[in-house]
């Protein structure tokens, strides 16, 4: 009698339970990547003891230095070395499906009742409490990637860079990981070492074990490349040959495509080009709706870049073509979904072999402290130009980089509202889900009362 292999369940967990506990991580994965992979390391490594705390880190660090969402192409990895390739489809499917779902419901609501008064109070209260959820971002990420000042050094170059310069994204990002994974080559140590991750630590190597699966120690990462590359890029091209070039369709098609290939960092590190794109140069929607798109994504569960499902679905909705513009709006929303989450699982069942082959290398770590460093000024870099187009009316754009407000443009009620949400979140120690019902709340009463 043969032993099983690890290409079975020979750690003991079914594919069916499996299912079962990626449907929680998923329902329960609110408050952006920090806080999903929080309640994933919670429940993946201390509760069920499916990995243990080395693997799931080197896991989430080089999912980090992927491009696309960490917190949904670590639950691909993952449930792909639980269960192989469904386990990986199931995991990374199911991270996606409650927020999908809600943000097209939300979209719906929001294009049908927008100008209701108390509609248009509750997304005013939740853009002054996403500016703070944002800020609180930044310093959980600061605590954890700026362990000395070198890295520091490249979180600031890299704000100056977006926000003075107005540089590539792309560009910084792989500028700060050239010099930590240089730094790290010629044996300086300001960038070794993967940092805390905040939570505590699980003994053991869990029912996985040390040892890497037989399912993951090769393959023919060559099919799989070319199957996902073709499901990815196929519905690309059919967009634009059957909508036409400069069609509201093709430039989702295009332009999100591009995103997927450039989002690294997460959906905060991207977000102010994307705001900036579909805002002054697609005309898709306005800054505050930008605003109330991030609302959306930070109050239903699964990745904060469904914004950019939203994003796509306003984009659609306005430039409907023949099409009825709620039709159009859901297909600008289902298209961007694809070509976002597509080149995510690309990226993991094509590299996810490599990445298990290169654990423990400490150049490639070198590289991604460089670029969480970096990210660190990117999420400055956002929350400002968020709070510059909330709290103010008018914004001017500089021709050599930096957006800066029209004083006399202050909106005193936006003012007043990202105070209280300072307030609420510092002050007072609220979490997350309170902030947001908090300013709700009080922007839904505002309106009703006229104040706004």
């Amino acid at each position: 009698m043969t032993s099983p292999t690890r290409t079975s369940p020979a750690h003991g967990v079914t594919f069916g339970e499996a299912a079962r506990v990626w449907a929680r991580v998923a329902l329960l994965s609110f408050g952006g990547p920090a806080g999903q992979i929080a309640v994933m390391h919670r429940i993946i490594v201390e509760e069920k003891r499916w990995i243990g705390e080395q693997r799931f880190l080197h896991a989430l660090s080089y999912c980090t230095l992927l491009p696309g969402p960490e917190a949904q192409q670590l639950a691909t990895y993952i449930g792909w070395l639980m269960h192989r390739t469904p386990g990986g489809l199931m995991a990374g499917g199911l991270f996606v499906l409650p927020g999908f779902l809600a943000i097209m419901a939300l979209s719906w609501i929001y294009v049908l009742f927008g100008d209701v008064a108390a509609i248009e109070g509750l997304f005013f209260g939740l853009k002054a409490a996403v500016l703070a959820i944002v800020v609180q971002a930044l310093i959980r990420v600061g605590r954890r990637a700026l362990a000395n000042g070198a890295r520091y050094a490249v979180a600031v170059a890299a704000f100056v860079a977006l926000f003075v310069f107005d540089l590539p994204f792309p560009l910084v990002i792989v500028v700060a990981g050239v010099i930590g994974f240089g730094a790290t080559m010629l044996g300086l140590p300001q960038f070794v070492g993967l940092g805390g991750h905040g939570a505590a630590s699980a003994e053991g190597d869990g029912l996985l074990g040390p040892d890497t699966p037989d399912h993951a120690r090769g393959g023919n990462t060559m099919g799989i490349s070319v199957f996902w590359l073709a499901a990815w890029l196929i519905p690309v091209g059919l967009v634009v040959g059957l909508a036409g070039p400069g069609t509201a369709y093709a430039d989702i098609a295009l332009f999100f495509s591009k995103m997927a290939v450039v989002t690294f960092g997460g959906a905060y590190a991207v977000l102010a080009y994307v705001a900036q794109s579909a805002v002054d140069q697609y005309h898709w929607l306005k800054a505050g709706e930008m605003l109330d798109g991030l609302a959306m994504a930070e109050t239903t569960p699964g990745p904060l870049i469904m914004v950019l499902q939203f994003v796509g679905f306003l984009g659609a909705y306005r430039a409907p073509g023949v099409l009825p513009p709620l039709l159009a709006g859901t297909l600008g929303g289902l298209l961007t979904t694809w070509v976002t989450f597509a080149p995510c699982f690309l990226w993991i069942f094509a590299g996810a072999p490599w990445i298990e082959a290169l654990r423990g290398n400490q150049r490639l770590s070198g590289a991604l402290n460089g670029i969480t460093a970096a990210v660190v000024g990117v999420i400055a870099n956002l929350a400002l130009w968020f709070a510059i187009h909330a709290v103010f009316r008018r914004s001017v754009h500089m021709a050599w980089g930096p957006d800066l407000p029209v004083l006399g443009s202050l909106n005193p009620a936006m003012a007043a509202m990202t105070v209280l949400a300072f307030v609420l979140a510092f002050g007072r120690g609220f979490g997350m889900v309170w902030t947001l019902l908090a300013c709700a709340g009080c922007g839904v009463v505002m309106r009703l009362f006229g104040v706004v």
